[in-house]
């Protein structure tokens, strides 16, 4: 009976130690997973996506080594393709406009983390930029005929491609939407790079563009700044966000951030238009909340 009774309790030690390893092998393996999951990053098209390919495969390397985790980082063909990504949990990370950000921000409590430096400040100006050739100096020129010019938008959710000039036109009273509007036609490029071209070119009249992005095309060469000519500045916007999902950890967030920091890559930058990176938080697009709310933009969510 007293063997019996031995070899019971030598069973239940063993059981809680078969249990106690369970329990471990079963944290390490969950601890193994996730560093073992892929953390995916979808970026807006800010340019072509062949533009990006090189200075992206270089950015996913750097953030790789930083989280200790596979990193992978695709360009997506349009603006809202980045939000719905996000809104679906395909994607750990986001690169978006302002605008596309606040909306994320509103749907799935995406939260941004990072933004660009350009000249050394987090801040951009969308412009209306048109042909040297053109006899407009100003905005209000551009619009004295209205009916006489063909414009163009970026991509319909860009902030300053799209939200801002628009706000701008209709407070002019020559634009309330793409269906009605006082100008000759209206259309949506779909890019910043694109709407600059289609104003070189003599496709447009004249068209609304990220002031970073075009100045870093002049720089880059891929459009003549003795063709064009900036005939109207917003107000500064804050720059675009690197926003993660709401179920990101504090760990890899303040790792995401080290990592951007440190970015010193003249291509990395490029690709951005920056100088160089720095903290942004979900209050720093307030404006830009207040300004897609005035436009119903969230309520058509």
């Amino acid at each position: 009976m007293k063997k019996m009774m031995l070899s019971a309790a030598a069973l239940s030690t063993a059981l809680v130690l078969a249990a106690c390893g369970n329990a471990e092998e079963t944290e390490d393996t969950d601890q193994q997973s996730s560093t073992d999951e892929v953390f995916t990053i979808g970026v807006i098209p800010a340019q072509t996506e062949g533009e990006m390919e090189g200075a992206m495969n270089k950015l996913q390397d750097v953030l790789t080594e930083a989280l200790g985790r596979e990193t992978e980082i695709d360009v997506y063909p349009d603006y809202n393709g980045v939000v719905e990504a996000m809104n679906f949990d395909q994607i750990d990370m986001a690169y978006l406009g302002p605008l596309t950000y606040v909306i994320a921000q509103e749907r799935s409590d995406a939260k941004a983390i990072i933004t660009q430096l350009v000249n050394d400040e987090p801040f951009y100006h969308s412009y209306i930029i048109t042909h040297q050739d053109q006899p407009f100096e100003s905005i209000e020129e551009l619009l004295s005929d209205p009916s006489e010019i063909d414009f163009a938008f970026g991509d319909p959710n860009s902030t300053s491609g799209s939200l801002i000039p628009s706000i701008e036109l209709q407070d002019r009273g020559v634009y309330e939407s793409e269906d009605s509007y006082e100008f000759s036609t209206v259309r949506f490029t779909g890019s910043h790079d694109a709407t600059a071209l289609a104003v070189q070119n003599g496709q447009v009249d004249a068209g609304a563009i990220d002031s970073a992005i075009y100045n870093q095309l002049i720089e880059s060469g891929k459009i003549d700044d003795s063709q064009l000519k900036v005939i109207w500045t917003s107000e500064p916007l804050f720059q675009y966000p690197w926003a993660v999902t709401a179920g990101t950890d504090e760990d890899t967030i303040a790792s995401l951030q080290e990592a951007f920091l440190a970015i010193e890559d003249p291509e990395i930058l490029d690709a951005f238009g920056a100088s160089g990176f720095t903290e942004a938080t979900p209050e720093d697009y307030d404006s830009i909340l207040d300004a897609a709310q005035k436009e119903g933009i969230l309520d058509a969510e």
